[in-house]
C-alpha cells in the first residue's frame, strides 16, 4: 500500500531522513517509535503530502484515502453529530447534489453509491463512535463551540475514525482522551480493518493495536514484526549481538596488528605481516554500538507519618455557588497507599484531587489530615502558569526562597536538569521536559502525599518509563489519575471508581473495567487476556510496598542517628570554644579541668554515634 524509498530531509542543519526505505502493506497496524526530535511525525506530514522530501519517494499504492485529525477543531454552531457526518466527505458531497439534482438517472446513481457506503446508518455509527469517546447523547447535539479544546479535538478524531479511511494516520492520539476513552479507542483500533500508521508514546496501546513496528533510528526506518513490546526485546538482542561482535573484531584487530607490528620490518615475515595488513582493511574500523542516555528522575523521600495521612468522613464537595459535585465520601489514605482514579471526565476525578489537596473545602462532613502533612500536586494546566522567558533555574529558586544555588540545582538535578538545561529559558524546552520542571517543582518540598493528574503527557517511553520507577521508589502516598493504562497497572495497587457523584473503591483491577465498560456500551464483554507477566507485576508493586515498609524503621534509624550526632557535635564545639577563650585560664583551674572532662565524655559519645550512624547509613543502602 505504502512505499517509502530511499527518503532524505534536512531539517535546517540536521538530518532527519538519509536514503531511509520502508514498506507498508493493507492492513497493518504500524507503530512509528524513536526518540523526541528523530522525526516520527515530519515523517507523517511528508506521507500526507505536508511537507517536501529533499529526495527519494513515498509513493500510495491505487487510490488511497488518507485520514488524519486536523490541527484545527471544529468549532462555531455546527453540532458534534453534525461536525462528525460532515466528516465523510463523499457522503456529504453526494447528500448534497441529490438535493438540488433533476437528473433522474443521475439521483439514481448518487442513491446506489449512498446505499453502496451505508449513508442511511451514518448517523448511528457516528453517534457510536462519540460515545465511546465520552459524548453522550446531550453533548452530541450541543455546538462545539461549546467545548473546550481538548473535547474539540476529540470530535476531530470521532470525525477521522467514522471517514474511515484507507490509511489511518495518528499522532498520539492517546492526547486528551481520558483512561475510559483510551480503552474504547484501543477496542476501536483493534477492529480496524484498514491500514493504521500510528505515532504513540502510550506502550499499551503500541502492544494491544500494532502489528508491526518501525523504528526512526540512526535517520533510517527499520521494521519491526510484533508489537511494541516484541520490538524492545528484539532490539536489546540486536544491540547485545552487535556488542559482542564489536567486542570480537576488536580483539581479532588487536591480534593482528600485533603481528604486523613485530614482524613488518623482518625480511622472512613481510608477506604475512602485509597480509595481515590487507585483512585488517577489510575489518574496517570498529564501531561502538550507540547507547541512548535514559533521563531518569526521582523524588525526594519525606520522613515517615502515621496512617491514616487523610480521612474524609461523610465529606460532600462542590464548587462556589454551583451544585454538589461528590457527595458522602468515607475514605482514608494510608502512607504506603498507591491508588488510581477510574471514571469518564466530568466525573469529579479533578473535584476529588482538589479536594484531598485542600484546594476546595468540604462544603458538608469532615476532611481530617496529619498536622505535618505536606501535599505535591501536579496537573499539566500548571504549564501555563510557567514563565517562558524565566529559567528552570529561576522557577525553583522562586519556589525555594533562601535555599541557595546547590538546593536548588540538586532538586533540578534530580528530574535530569543540568546546568546549560536548567539555565535554557522555559520557552525553549521541550513538552517533555516541561512536565518533568513541574514535576521538580511539585515535590520540592519532599511531600507525604503526591497528587498526579495526567503526569504522562508529553513523556516518551523512556520518561515515564522512569516515572514508574520513581513512584514505585516513592515512600509517600500517591494518587493518581492517568490515561496510560501501562502506569496504572505499573504502579496502582487500589482502584477508586469516581461515578455518579461518589468515590468508591473498585474490586478488580484495569481489565475488569475494561470489560465492565465494555457490557456497559453493549460490546462484546469477552475479557481480554492478561498477559503472562501481569502477576509478576501485582507482585513487583506488592514488593515495592513492602520494601517502603521494611525500609521506614531504617530511615528513622539514620534520622535519629544523624540527629544524635548533631547535637552532640553542638555540644563539643560550645566546649572547644570555651577551652579556646584565654580568659577562662585567669579563673578557678576546676573549671577548666571539668571542661576537659567533659570534651573527653563528648568525644567518647560523638565517636560513638558515628559508628551508630555509619551502621544504620550501611543498613539502608544495603536494603536499598
Amino acid at each position: 500500500m505504502l512505499h517509502v524509498s530511499d527518503l532524505s530531509f534536512r531539517h535546517g542543519q540536521r538530518v532527519l531522513f538519509d536514503r531511509a526505505s520502508a514498506a507498508f502493506s493493507d492492513g497493518w497496524k504500524v507503530g512509528l517509535v524513536g526518540r523526541n526530535g528523530a522525526g516520527k511525525s515530519t515523517l507523517l506530514k511528508l506521507i500526507q503530502g505536508q511537507m517536501e522530501a529533499d529526495g527519494g519517494e513515498i509513493n500510495l499504492m491505487g487510490r488511497t484515502r488518507i485520514g488524519s485529525v486536523p490541527q484545527d477543531p471544529p468549532g462555531g454552531d455546527i453540532a458534534v453529530l453534525d461536525a462528525v457526518l460532515a466528516a465523510d466527505l463523499e457522503r456529504s458531497a453526494l447528500m448534497a447534489e441529490s438535493e438540488a439534482c433533476h437528473d433522474g438517472l443521475r439521483l439514481a446513481e448518487i442513491h446506489a453509491r449512498l446505499d453502496e457506503i451505508g449513508a442511511s446508518s451514518a448517523p448511528s455509527r457516528a453517534a457510536s463512535i462519540l460515545n465511546g469517546l465520552g459524548f453522550d447523547n446531550d453533548k452530541q447535539s450541543r455546538p462545539c463551540g461549546e467545548f473546550s479544546g481538548g473535547w474539540r479535538m476529540r470530535v476531530a478524531l470521532a470525525g477521522t475514525l467514522f471517514s474511515d479511511p484507507d490509511l489511518l494516520i495518528l499522532d498520539e492520539p492517546s492526547n486528551h482522551l481520558d483512561l475510559e476513552a483510551m480503552l474504547w479507542l484501543t477496542e476501536h483500533l483493534k477492529r480496524f480493518r484498514n491500514t493504521v500508521l500510528m505515532v504513540s508514546h502510550d506502550r499499551d496501546l503500541l502492544n494491544d493495536v500494532c502489528d508491526h513496528i518501525v523504528h526512526i533510528d540512526n535517520e533510517k526506518l527499520i521494521p519491526y514484526t510484533g508489537n511494541y513490546d516484541f520490538f524492545e526485546r528484539t532490539r536489546a538482542e540486536r544491540l547485545a549481538n552487535d556488542a559482542a561482535q564489536q567486542v570480537k573484531v576488536a580483539a581479532q584487530r588487536k591480534h593482528m596488528q600485533a603481528f604486523v607490528d613485530r614482524f613488518k620490518a623482518k625480511a622472512s615475515k613481510a608477506r604475512q605481516a602485509q597480509s595481515r595488513m590487507k585483512m585488517i582493511e577489510k575489518l574496517g574500523p570498529v564501531a561502538s554500538v550507540p547507547i541512548e542516555e535514559r533521563v531518569s528522575f526521582n523524588f525526594p523521600s519525606p520522613e515517615i507519618l502515621a496512617s491514616p495521612i487523610e480521612t474524609l468522613d461523610e465529606v460532600s464537595v462542590g464548587y462556589p455557588d454551583g451544585p454538589l459535585v461528590l457527595r458522602g465520601l468515607d475514605l482514608r489514605i494510608d502512607m504506603e497507599d498507591r491508588i488510581a482514579l477510574l471514571g469518564q471526565n466530568g466525573n469529579g476525578k479533578s473535584t476529588f484531587i482538589r479536594l484531598i489537596s485542600q484546594r476546595l473545602e468540604p462544603r458538608e462532613g469532615r476532611l481530617k489530615k496529619t498536622p505535618r502533612l505536606r501535599v505535591g500536586y501536579f496537573s499539566q494546566d500548571q504549564e501555563e502558569s510557567l514563565d517562558y522567558e524565566a529559567t528552570p533555574f529561576d522557577h525553583m529558586n522562586r519556589a525555594l526562597p533562601g535555599s541557595g544555588e546547590a538546593k536548588v540545582r540538586a532538586q533540578l538535578g534530580r528530574f535530569g536538569f543540568s546546568r546549560d538545561r536548567a539555565n535554557l529559558k522555559v520557552g525553549v524546552l521541550s513538552g517533555g521536559e516541561k512536565t518533568r520542571l513541574l514535576l521538580a517543582l511539585a515535590t520540592r518540598n519532599a511531600p507525604h502525599m503526591l497528587l498526579l493528574d495526567e503526569p504522562t503527557n508529553h513523556l516518551d517511553m523512556d520518561a515515564r518509563a522512569s516515572l514508574v520507577d520513581a513512584i514505585n521508589d516513592f515512600e509517600g502516598a500517591v494518587v493518581l489519575v492517568s490515561h496510560d493504562t501501562h502506569l496504572v497497572k505499573m504502579v496502582a495497587d487500589t482502584l477508586w471508581l469516581v461515578d455518579g457523584g461518589t468515590v468508591k473503591a473498585f474490586d478488580g483491577d484495569v481489565d475488569d473495567y475494561q470489560v465492565k465498560l465494555l457490557k456497559e456500551r453493549g460490546a462484546r464483554p469477552t475479557k481480554a487476556e492478561k498477559p503472562a507477566d501481569a502477576a509478576s507485576k501485582k507482585d513487583q508493586r506488592k514488593a515495592a510496598a513492602d520494601h517502603r515498609t521494611n525500609k521506614a524503621p531504617l530511615k528513622k534509624a539514620v534520622d535519629s542517628a544523624e540527629k544524635m550526632l548533631a547535637r552532640l557535635t553542638e555540644q563539643m564545639d560550645g566546649v572547644l570554644a570555651r577551652l579556646a577563650d584565654p580568659a577562662i585560664y585567669s579563673g578557678p583551674g576546676s573549671v577548666v579541668t571539668e571542661l576537659q572532662k567533659e570534651k573527653a565524655r563528648l568525644e567518647r559519645e560523638v565517636a560513638n554515634a558515628e559508628k551508630r550512624w555509619l551502621s544504620a547509613q550501611e543498613a539502608l543502602e544495603a536494603a536499598a
